[in-house]
């Protein structure tokens, strides 16, 4: 009997990613949150971009109560979750009368905050992946690392981990952002039998009203100026998928 294809994306669990994120999970059979490693304070896993009422752009941010590097990723806490969601809405609250998907985007924000159980970062990032997903109409089958109970070799290098989880899941294809090809070893995936896939993001440009354009912010500012049919169609359009050198899919 022939094995299913089955292709895996693996990624640490960022807040409300840019569209690319959306991208890899569009085109993966199932998605891995990958919550193994040690957090690294300062990155996506807690903060991302929207515009600012003035001018360029600005953060927004989940405060931990642990944030030191000694801190595994899954073990990440959220400081105060109500205090988080009310400064995060402030900072939103400027494209009230611009944004035409204003309500749409608070009400998606809403349910990730208040439909929390606990104080996780990976079940809040987990959430959040999900209900913009909903909106969209994109499938989300995803597993969090931590919870499968893999038995993985100590020590491994940043470009092994996906090889070995693959491995160990039984997949057939493995896609990884394009920015970090650098990492990985193609003859060691295809040794033990997993095509290996690259994607290059292309821009989504889009009109923003009042405010000068920002390229590769937070989706809620996408989710703000476009209707969720555009928004899903450019998920699956703004990228380019490749194995190697060969093109596999052109989503232009």
């Amino acid at each position: 009997m022939t094995k299913p294809d089955l292709t895996l994306g693996i990624m640490q669990p960022y807040f409300f990613p840019y569209l690319g994120h959306f991208s890899l999970i569009a085109a993966v059979d199932e998605w891995l949150v990958f919550d193994l490693t040690q957090y690294t304070p300062r990155t996506w896993m807690n903060r991302n971009r929207v515009l600012h009422p003035s001018t360029g752009w600005q953060y927004v941010t989940v405060p931990l109560a642990n944030s030191s590097i000694s801190t595994k990723t899954l073990d990440a806490r959220i400081l105060d979750r109500a205090q988080a969601k009310s400064a995060l809405t402030g900072k939103l609250s400027h494209y009230r009368k611009k944004a035409p998907y204003y309500r749409a985007v608070s009400r998606l924000v809403d349910e990730v905050f208040d439909g929390a159980t606990d104080d996780s970062l990976v079940h809040l990032n987990v959430r959040a992946l999900a209900a913009v997903c909903d909106y969209l109409g994109i499938p989300f089958a995803y597993r969090i690392c931590s919870e499968l109970g893999l038995s993985l070799p100590e020590g491994l290098g940043p470009g092994e981990w996906a090889l070995e989880i693959c491995a160990g899941l039984g997949a057939t294809g493995y896609l990884n952002p394009a920015s970090g090809q650098e990492l990985f070893d193609p003859a060691a995936f295809a040794r033990r039998g997993i095509r290996l896939y690259f994607a290059q993001p292309k821009e989504f440009a889009y009109s923003t009203g009042p405010y000068q354009y920002e390229p590769h912010l937070s989706i809620l500012d996408v989710l703000m100026w476009n209707a969720p049919q555009d928004v899903a169609q450019a998920v699956r359009r703004c990228v380019q998928i490749s194995e190697g050198n060969l093109v596999m899919h052109d989503g232009a």
